[in-house]
C-alpha cells in the first residue's frame, strides 16, 4: 500500500515544481500539500473504504484549484494551465469515479460528480459522467431529463439530447415530464434554428451551404412528439401543458391552435378544460376602447370576467359536478380578492361568488372550505341573517366536520344569535368524541362569557366525567382556572381536592395549583408538599423539572433544606432513561447556583 501511495505523490511533483516556479505557491505550502495528499491518499487505501473520506480528498483538491484561479488572477499569471491545473482535474475525476463505482445507488455523489464537471471539466467528460449515471440508475426519469437538457445548454447538442429524450421514453413510455421537456427541446431546438438563420440573413450571407428546414423552423418535430404523447397520456391537464409550453414560443400558432382544438374536443368531461377555457378569455384582447381611466378599465375587466362566468355557465350545463362547481368558485374567489376602487365592480364580483356559493350548496356540491369564505363575506357585508343561515346549512352539510362546526359555532357566538347551548350539545352528538375538545374549549369558552357561574360549573363538571383522557384533562385544568378566577383560593383548593383523585391528570393541573399556593400572601408549606408529591407521583418517572422544583421549594425560606437529599435519592431512583443525566445536570447548575 505505501508503495502505491508513494507512486501516486511522486505522480504530483510536476506539476507542484510548475505551481513554485512561477510563483504561485511557496516551498512551505508545496511541502504542506504532499503531507496532506499523503493523508489524503493513505485514507483511499484502506481496506474498509468510508464515503466520507472520498468526498474529503474530492474537497481538498477543489479547494486547490479554486485558490490556484485566485492566485493566477493575483499575480496575473494564465500560463502552464495544462501543466497545473489539468493533473489536479483528472485526479478528482479519477476519485469520483472510484467513488461512484463504490456507491453506485448514491445519487447525490453522482450530482456531485456532474456539478464538478459543469465548473471544471470538459464536456466529454460531463457527457461521460451522465451516461455512466444513466446507465446505472435508468428508473429514474428526472436523471434522463437533466442529461439530455445538458447536452442541449451545456454542450450545444440537440442531436444528443434527442437521443436521450428517446431513450427515456423506451424505459419511461408514460412519463409526462419526460415528454413534457422533450416538447420543450424540440421547440427550443427549433426557435435556435430560426434565430441562426435570422441571422445570417441579417448579414446577407449565403444559406446555401446551410440547411433549415422549413418544417423543423415551423415546429414539426415538437408536434410530433405532441402526437405521441397524446397517444399514450390522457387527460386534459397534460395537453394544457404542453399547450402552455408551447405559447412561450411566438412561432407556434398552428400548432397552439391544433392542441387547443383537441382539448375543446376530447376532454369536454373534464372540469380542468372548462376552467382553462374560461380563464383564457381573461387574456383575450380588449375591444379597442381608450382605457385611460379607471372605471374604463373597470368596465373592461367586468366584461372579461362575465364571458369567463359564461364558459363556467356551459361547463355547469355539461359537468354539475363538485370539481366543476370547485373551479367556478375558485375563480370568482380569486377575482373577489383582487383590488379595485371601482364599487360597481366589487359589488359584481361579489353578488356573482355568492351566487355560485348558493347554488353549489343547493345542489350538495360546495365543498368544505368555501364555506368559511362565504360566511366572512357575509359577516363582512353585515348580513347577520345570512350568517346564521350558512352556519346552520353548513354544519348540516357537514355534521361530522370538527373545523366546519367550530367555525360556524364562532360566527353565531359572534352575532349572539341562536340556542348556543343546543347547538353545542347536537355538535357533540355529531361529531367523534375523539374529535371533540375543541368542541368543549369553545363551549367552555362561551359559558363563561354568556351564562351564569352555576351553568359554568355544571358544564365543567360533565367536562370532567368525559371518557376522553384529553377531554377530561383539559376541563380539569379549565375548571381549576375558572374556579379560582370566580371564588378565589378557597374555592379553588376545594375543586382541587374533589379532583385530585380521579385520573387521567396533566402536568398543568398540579403545576397551577402549586403556582395558586405560592401567589397567597402565607403559602403552606405542608400544601405545597401535597402537591407536588401527588405531581411526582403521576409523573415523577419522566419529568426531572418537578422534582428540580420540589428541591427549590425545600431550599427556600418556607422548605427544610435537609429534605432535599432524600428528594435527590428518590429522584434518582426514580426517573428513566435520559431523563436522569439532564436531572443530574441541571441539579450541579442550582447547587453551584447557574440555575
Amino acid at each position: 500500500m505505501a508503495e502505491v501511495i508513494q507512486l501516486r505523490v511522486e505522480e504530483r511533483i510536476p506539476e507542484l515544481e510548475h505551481l513554485e516556479r512561477v510563483g504561485l505557491f511557496t516551498n512551505k505550502e508545496v511541502k504542506s500539500l504532499i503531507k496532506r495528499a499523503t493523508a489524503l491518499e493513505y485514507k483511499l487505501q484502506r481496506l474498509i473504504l468510508n464515503k466520507e473520506d472520498f468526498i474529503a480528498y474530492v474537497q481538498y483538491e477543489i479547494n486547490v484549484l479554486e485558490l490556484v484561479k485566485k492566485r493566477r488572477a493575483h499575480i496575473k499569471y494564465n500560463f502552464k494551465k495544462e501543466e497545473i491545473e489539468f493533473p489536479i482535474i483528472q485526479r478528482i475525476n479519477s476519485v469520483f469515479k472510484r467513488a461512484t463505482n463504490k456507491w453506485k445507488n448514491d445519487v447525490q455523489l453522482w450530482l456531485s460528480h456532474i456539478a464538478f464537471c459543469k465548473k471544471w471539466a470538459t464536456k466529454g467528460q460531463l457527457s461521460k459522467v451522465f451516461s455512466a449515471m444513466i446507465a446505472i440508475h435508468p428508473d429514474k426519469p428526472a436523471l434522463w431529463i437533466m442529461a439530455a437538457k445538458s447536452e442541449l445548454e451545456d454542450i450545444d447538442s440537440s442531436e444528443s439530447a434527442r437521443h436521450l429524450f428517446l431513450r427515456a421514453l423506451r424505459f419511461h413510455p408514460e412519463d409526462k415530464k419526460v415528454f413534457q421537456e422533450y416538447f420543450r427541446m424540440e421547440l427550443l431546438h427549433a426557435e435556435k434554428l430560426r434565430k441562426q438563420k435570422s441571422m445570417l440573413e441579417t448579414a446577407e450571407m449565403d444559406l446555401g451551404e446551410y440547411e433549415f428546414s422549413p418544417e423543423i423552423l415551423s415546429g414539426k418535430l415538437a408536434e410530433i412528439v405532441y402526437k405521441e404523447a397524446t397517444e399514450k397520456i390522457q387527460g386534459a391537464e397534460f395537453i394544457i401543458s404542453l399547450l402552455n409550453i408551447a405559447a412561450i414560443f411566438d412561432f407556434t400558432k398552428e400548432l397552439q391552435d391544433t392542441i387547443l382544438n383537441d382539448i375543446q374536443s376530447k376532454y369536454t368531461e373534464e372540469c380542468v378544460t372548462w376552467d382553462f377555457m374560461a380563464r383564457r378569455e381573461l387574456e383575450a384582447p380588449s375591444t379597442g376602447e381608450e382605457l385611460t381611466t379607471a372605471k374604463g378599465r373597470a368596465s373592461d375587466i367586468a366584461r372579461r370576467e362575465d364571458r369567463c362566468s359564461l364558459v363556467y355557465e356551459e361547463g355547469l350545463k355539461t359537468l354539475n359536478t363538485e370539481p366543476m362547481f370547485t373551479c367556478y368558485a375558485s375563480f370568482c374567489l380569486e377575482r373577489h380578492k383582487r383590488k379595485t376602487n371601482v364599487q360597481e365592480l366589487k359589488d359584481k364580483r361579489a353578488e356573482r361568488l355568492l351566487g355560485v356559493f348558493q347554488r353549489a350548496h343547493d345542489s350538495s356540491l360546495l365543498k368544505e372550505a368555501f364555506y368559511k369564505n362565504w360566511l366572512q363575506i357575509l359577516l363582512t357585508s353585515g348580513d347577520a341573517e345570512g350568517v346564521a343561515r350558512v352556519a346552520m346549512a353548513a354544519t348540516q352539510r357537514y355534521s361530522q366536520s370538527v373545523s366546519t362546526w367550530i367555525l360556524s359555532l364562532q360566527m353565531l357566538m359572534q352575532l349572539e344569535s341562536g340556542d348556543m347551548d343546543k347547538l353545542f350539545k347536537e355538535a357533540l352528538e355529531c361529531i367523534s368524541p375523539k374529535e371533540s375538545l375543541p368542541v368543549w374549549q369553545l363551549q367552555v369558552q362561551w359559558s363563561q362569557s354568556s351564562q351564569s357561574p352555576e351553568e359554568t360549573e355544571a358544564l365543567l363538571k360533565r367536562g370532567v366525567l368525559s371518557a376522553v383522557v384529553a377531554v377530561a384533562m383539559e376541563i380539569k385544568d379549565c375548571y381549576l382556572d375558572w374556579s379560582y378566577a370566580t371564588g378565589g383560593y378557597k374555592k379553588a383548593r376545594k375543586t382541587f381536592v374533589s379532583l385530585h383523585e380521579s385520573r387521567p391528570f396533566s402536568k398543568t393541573f398540579f403545576t397551577r395549583m402549586i403556582q395558586i399556593e405560592q401567589e397567597q400572601a402565607s403559602p403552606k408549606m405542608s400544601n405545597l408538599r401535597d402537591y407536588f408529591e401527588r405531581a411526582l407521583r403521576e409523573f415523577g418517572s419522566s419529568d426531572e423539572d418537578l422534582w428540580l422544583a420540589y428541591i427549590k421549594e425545600e431550599l427556600g425560606p418556607r422548605g427544610q433544606p435537609e429534605n432535599c437529599g432524600k428528594l435527590h435519592w428518590r429522584a434518582m431512583k426514580l426517573l428513566e432513561g435520559e431523563s436522569v443525566e439532564r436531572f443530574v445536570s441541571k441539579y450541579t447548575l442550582l447547587q453551584t447556583g447557574h440555575l
